[in-house]
């Protein structure tokens, strides 16, 4: 039997320097099929029957009303024809405390839900749609899902009302909202100011907020000749010691920070919220290079920080020129704090993601030193063929990021190799240090791998690459199948157009994870066909 035990994959690495090698990862339970028992496939989570914990995502037609469905599948065959169900629907009343069935609330509310597939770890599902109830009623075509469900009145001096609720397939599943009456909701009067007691010359909106930050009002705009807002919370709000306000400039360009405050919403605002002293707008200039001095152009540069009076400010996002050269607006920061200046390079250059902390005075015009960038980290590897004994040309080779390292930000870009491998398998990627699951997508008919990889810091190889071992692509099977409706109520026996996801179910590292394996799309008659891994 040809299994390892160990949770992550491992990364040989060929380089040293600076007197400390890179350590690779542990051992995952296989690096290709051959480690691996003879009726089973090396994935991601390690060694499995390649027809087991499988999962099929459906999306018919949302545009129509008819949203994802999942099914779980017992054991893939080379056949699998999927009979969706009716559509799943989330429906109810919204209604006002304490009144009788003239209390229907038939004003337009929007309905905000977002959850996760049932199913799929970490499938995002999304849902939002304004609409007027009828007589109260309402009734809203969703996927399946569990949802976080938030209704927002038309009225923002409705709080906003928030429930949970789980979506099974083709079922019908009831919600109902009572809102309360307006002469019993805790009412908060006051006025957003400068340190010199004047208006805020920018368009505001304050919010109430729980300790946790999660809503107890809805944003109300603040008056901007005056300063003065007035927010409605819910009757429990006269419970609480204390809520916290958020006040938010409503434009991304505005050079005003944004600020909380704490207080008792029993004894109401008793001095206006000041925003304090937080300075008059900077024009911040530098340059980016790379670690030779030359510029680097395209890269995504910003500020954030603490500014004074006790406030929050990120600038607006802007692109160096060709020269590497970039302006941006911002604040100056607080006194024994610096704001942090996040550089993100495009993807394909070998500049990295460099966060620097640099001072920015109480000045109209600052030009900070050149901003030096690291270089990024080569990936290097080798994809070999199902045999083992070919080199596999012409694979796509992606790298997403899905978990950031001590000390480093998070990656916001994905990579791809800036060609498929070449005749001897071989890729190459320049990347920012971090945690990734690399996809290899080749173009004949054989099905994607991933593998997860971690890429530290360079420091100091001979040649500034990592090289990672070598990986071989699976076997592949055809799956074809007919996707049609089953419901009672659809009048239609094809799905066209649908699209199809397969996925792996597993635990990679303690963790529920979903793996992609395949994706395509009905034809009009609502036949498909994929490949998905096999030995």
């Amino acid at each position: 039997m040809k299994r390892l035990t160990s949770l992550a994959l491992l990364t040989t690495v060929l380089a040293t320097g600076c007197g400390s090698a890179y350590e690779a990862d542990p051992v995952v339970s296989c690096r290709s099929d051959s480690d691996c028992d003879s009726d089973e496939v090396c994935f991601i989570d390690g060694c499995g029957d390649p027809g087991k914990n499988i999962v099929v995502e459906v999306v018919p037609n949302p545009r129509g009303g008819l949203h994802a469905q999942d099914f779980r599948v017992e054991d893939l065959r080379s056949q699998q024809n999927i009979e969706l169900f009716d559509p799943a629907i989330l429906h109810g009343e919204v209604r006002v405390e304490g009144m009788t069935s003239s209390g229907a609330y038939s004003a337009p509310i929007t309905l905000r839900m977002t959850g996760e597939s049932l199913l799929i770890p970490g499938v995002v599902r999304r849902h939002e749609s304004t609409l007027v109830p009828y007589n109260g009623g309402y009734s809203l075509p969703v996927g399946v899902g569990r949802y976080n469900v938030t209704l927002l009145a038309t009225d923002a001096e409705l709080p906003p009302l928030s429930s949970t609720q789980e979506v099974q397939p083709g079922r019908s599943v009831t919600l109902n909202f009572t809102l309360p009456v307006s002469s019993e909701l805790v009412r908060l009067s006051g006025k957003v100011l400068r340190q010199d007691a004047r208006p805020v010359d920018v368009e505001l909106e304050v919010q109430a907020l729980d300790e946790e930050l999660h809503p107890l009002s809805q944003s109300v705009m603040v008056m901007r000749e005056t300063g003065e807002f007035t927010l409605a919370l819910p009757p429990a709000a006269a419970l609480r010691s204390t809520v916290v306000l958020q006040v938010v400039p409503t434009s991304a360009d505005a050079l005003v920070p944004q600020k909380l405050f704490t207080v008792n919403p029993r004894l109401g605002l008793q001095e206006s919220l000041s925003m304090g002293d937080y300075g008059e707008p900077v024009r911040f200039r530098s340059r980016v290079v790379n670690r030779e001095g030359l510029p680097v152009a395209q890269a995504t540069v910003s500020l954030q920080g603490k500014v004074s009076g006790g406030g929050q400010f990120r600038s607006q996002k802007v692109l160096t020129d060709e020269n590497g050269d970039f302006e941006l607006l911002t604040l100056p920061n607080e006194t024994g704090n610096a704001m942090a200046l996040s550089v993100v390079p495009p993807p394909g250059s070998e500049a990295g993601l460099t966060l620097k902390y640099v001072q920015v005075p109480r000045t109209s015009l600052f030009v900070a030193p050149d901003m030096k960038c690291g270089e990024r980290m080569k990936v290097r590897g080798t994809l070999q063929k199902p045999s083992g004994s070919q080199p596999a040309a012409g694979v796509k080779v992606v790298a997403e990021p899905i978990d950031e390292l001590t000390d480093w930000p998070r990656s916001s870009v994905s990579f791809e190799a800036s060609r498929t491998t070449d005749a001897q398998g071989r890729f190459e990627l320049a990347m920012d240090p971090g945690r990734y699951r690399f996809d290899f997508i080749p173009t004949e008919d054989l099905p994607r791998v991933s593998r997860i990889v971690t890429v530290r810091p360079e420091e100091g190889s001979s040649d500034g690459a990592l090289e990672l071992s070598s990986f071989t692509l699976s076997k592949g099977r055809s799956v074809t199948g007919r996707v049609s409706f089953n419901g009672t109520s659809s009048t239609l026996s094809a799905a066209p157009y649908a699209s199809i996801r397969f996925f792996r179910v597993g635990d990679v590292e303690g963790k529920p994870s979903a793996l992609l394996l395949s994706q395509t799309l009905t034809d009009q008659s609502g036949a498909y066909s994929t490949t998905v891994p096999a030995r």
